[in-house]
């Protein structure tokens, strides 16, 4: 893994922690139980509950060494910006495209991503595309579907209905 720092939201960096947390304090030593229960009963190569539970175990314990070393090596970014009608890390953005329809997207950490909230990793063709960009910019963004021209109807740094100003 890089040494290279990676920016998550505050949020995105609680919700790492939790999930370290979560696996490391109540789901291992579950597993571990159950491994230690299945051993007791004897013949271990025919014992379903001893080799599943053995294997969740090296799965959890590969998740906690990525996750350890990953929250490392983040930088979360729990500042607005001085210009906040830029796009930079964390924004929020109404977009419009060229057919006119209208999209609400985040720039977020590439540990946060979810396409299904419309949130995209700063590392996406589209959002390199939009960062550094205004208010009532035409943007050419490289989206899966093809690249297209988008126009920035509003940028906020809190969620659109969140919006304390």
């Amino acid at each position: 893994m890089s040494d290279k720092k990676s920016y998550i939201t505050p949020d995105g960096a609680h919700a790492l922690r939790s999930e370290l947390n979560f696996l490391y304090k109540k789901e291992r030593p579950e597993i571990t139980q159950k491994v230690a229960d299945a051993a007791a009963l004897g013949d271990r190569s025919e014992n379903a509950d001893y080799i599943y539970g053995k294997k969740r175990l090296r799965e959890i314990d590969s998740r906690i060494r990525y996750l350890t070393k990953r929250i490392d090596n983040l930088e979360i970014v729990d500042r607005k910006p001085d210009n906040k009608h830029k796009v930079y890390f964390g924004a929020w953005l109404n977009l419009q495209d060229e057919n006119g329809d209208l999209s609400t997207l985040r720039i977020v950490g590439a540990d946060e991503f979810d396409l299904k909230k419309g949130w995209i990793s700063i590392d996406s063709p589209m959002a390199k595309s939009l960062l550094g960009r205004s208010i009532g910019d035409d943007v050419l963004v490289n989206r899966p579907r093809g690249d297209a021209y988008v126009h920035i109807l509003d940028i906020s740094y809190d969620a659109f209905g969140e919006k304390l100003s």
